[in-house]
């Protein structure tokens, strides 16, 4: 897939214009679902590898293993859907920041997941936005397994030790990133960027040269961040698409998604190497459908690095694994129809934008693929 960094994009290509920041956001704390059946969602949750910190009647609040801090909130209710995210600040101030500037509301110390200062924002797609500070990460890292080196055809640095990686719950680290898709997608960006400083590392285009993807990650400075931590995507639909969860390894990963098929889950995709990132990943749905993915060996980077452009296709997803399933592109049926039609009508979608939409994804990714 051609890429190129933003100083020799082609002329026709649009860039990105990052507004100025409010604040800039150091890593997300958590996320937020509503869910009918709490045992349902815990059951889930533990097999994929997250740990309980508290439940009560009305909520369960889970942890990864790097970090005793909540990063995953099930509330009870009626429906499921995604609710919204938090997001860190290493700087309190930002948090007045945020009152001042933005409208920001500050919440009771009661009522924040892991403790701290925050303050609550909703954008534009009606999400929760959580903004916390002064959160304890007293470090309690579960031991991951020891991992032997990697005999390769030039080197055999494993002499007479054998590979037996465990078979259970992965162990995740930590939440990674969450994607979302909206029918507002300049607004949508524009709205994360300004709040939050997000920098856009990869930029997926239409034909026209028109932005309709970007990976995000945090601004740093020197220390690295990952290659992206939100991921914005424009579409029919305002939805949250999937959220991801850092594994140690390939083992890991292969492991968890034996145990998860023998607990019976539902897979998703995978497993396979993704192209933008790297991430090596595995997708599972809950028990409501929402997509959970495992990924280990993704890619970092400073703030001094400068975006890539690169034509949106579904190519450009990953480079080696199983082809993208069907559920994970637009359904050519009456439902999509239905929402587009809804769209042009309402002055968000234009016929030209829409058809572009549908050349960038709907050749082929792997034709050779069946």
């Amino acid at each position: 897939m051609p890429e190129w960094p933003e100083p020799q994009r082609p002329d026709f290509v649009q860039p990105v214009r990052r507004p100025p920041a409010l604040v800039k956001a150091d890593a997300l704390a958590f996320l937020i679902f509503e869910r009918p059946d709490l045992d349902k969602s815990e059951r889930f949750l533990l097999d994929f590898g997250l740990q309980v910190i508290r439940r009560d009647a009305d909520a369960l609040y889970l942890r990864a293993s790097a970090s005793e801090a909540c990063c995953y909130v099930v509330r009870r209710g009626q429906q499921a859907r995604f609710i919204g995210v938090g997001f860190e600040l290493r700087e309190s101030s930002g948090l007045d920041v945020l009152v001042k500037q933005a409208g920001a509301r500050r919440i009771s110390k009661l009522d924040i997941p892991g403790g701290g200062q925050a303050v609550l924002l909703t954008d534009p797609l009606g999400h929760e936005v959580w903004v916390l500070a002064g959160r304890q990460h007293s470090s309690c890292m579960i031991e991951q397994e020891p991992r032997l080196p990697t005999n390769t055809p030039t080197a055999t640095p494993r002499v007479n030790a054998t590979v037996r990686p465990s078979f259970g719950p992965a162990k995740v680290a930590r939440l990674g990133h969450v994607v979302f898709q909206t029918t507002d997608f300049a607004g949508l960006t524009e709205w994360y960027m300004r709040h939050f400083g997000l920098l856009p590392t990869d930029v997926l285009y239409l034909p026209d040269g028109s932005p309709n993807l970007i990976f995000f990650r945090f601004d740093r400075g020197s220390e690295p961040a990952d290659h992206h931590s939100v991921v914005i995507a424009g579409g029919l639909t305002n939805s949250y698409e999937h959220s991801a969860y850092e594994v140690q390894d390939l083992d890991a990963l292969g492991q968890s998604s034996q145990f998860l098929r023998s607990r019976n889950w539902k897979h998703a995709w995978g497993i396979g190497r993704h192209s933008l990132g790297s991430q090596l990943f595995d997708y599972w749905f809950d028990p409501y459908g929402a997509e959970h993915e495992h990924y280990a060996d993704g890619d970092v980077f400073t703030a001094d690095y400068a975006p890539r452009y690169s034509p949106m296709n579904a190519a450009g997803v990953w480079m080696w694994g199983d082809d993208v399933p069907p559920h994970m592109l637009p359904k050519p049926n009456l439902i999509t129809v239905w929402r587009a039609i809804r769209l042009l009508c309402s002055g968000k979608l234009s016929l030209a934008r829409l058809k572009q939409m549908g050349a960038a994804l709907s050749a082929p990714a792997r034709p050779w693929m069946k």
